[in-house]
């Protein structure tokens, strides 16, 4: 969710390992200039289009550097089972970690609150978009709780613990 902290946490992820590639699925969309339609924009049936188009893109990217030796790390929303399955459909040779960052909606809507101007998401949907992963894949991956941590403690925890705890088959 918008202040989870995706994007600190994953950066500081890239940063610490010692090949990697950190792949921002905010700008993937944002790569579609001429006709973008973000997310939840309309018409809802080319904003789903773009959106398994990021994804295909991320997983492409994901693969090659892969391949070529590097960790990648995905900085995006999986809002539902449709989209984990997407992911993993597209990711059949590797091993997936899938972390939720889920220091619940209270802190993600003061983290938000609390950026930057020019990074803040103005989000209402906090609560629908918890109870739809929860329900569609709250037993996929880790559901990781980082309210009482920093981003670097974070960061350090996964790459600590996520071979264990964030398998996804």
């Amino acid at each position: 969710m918008p202040g989870a902290g995706k994007s600190t946490v994953t950066r500081l992820i890239a940063d610490r390992l010692s090949r990697s590639a950190l792949l921002d699925g905010y700008f993937i969309s944002t790569l579609v200039v001429g006709g973008h339609v973000w997310a939840l924009g309309e018409p809802a049936d080319e904003a789903a289009r773009q959106v398994d188009l990021c994804n295909r893109n991320l997983c492409a990217l994901a693969n090659n550097f892969s391949d070529a030796g590097f960790t990648p790390v995905i900085d995006t929303v999986v809002p539902d089972r449709r989209q984990l399955d997407f992911f993993l459909s597209l990711l059949p040779a590797r091993q997936v970690l899938f972390v939720v960052l889920s220091p619940g909606i209270e802190a993600c809507r003061y983290r938000n609150a609390h950026r930057d101007p020019r990074e803040r998401f103005d989000f209402d949907g906090y609560e629908a978009l918890d109870a739809t992963m929860r329900r569609e894949f709250g037993d996929a991956g880790w559901w990781f709780d980082t309210a009482a941590l920093t981003p670097e403690q974070t960061a350090d925890r996964i790459i600590r613990e996520a071979l264990r705890r964030a398998l996804t088959g």
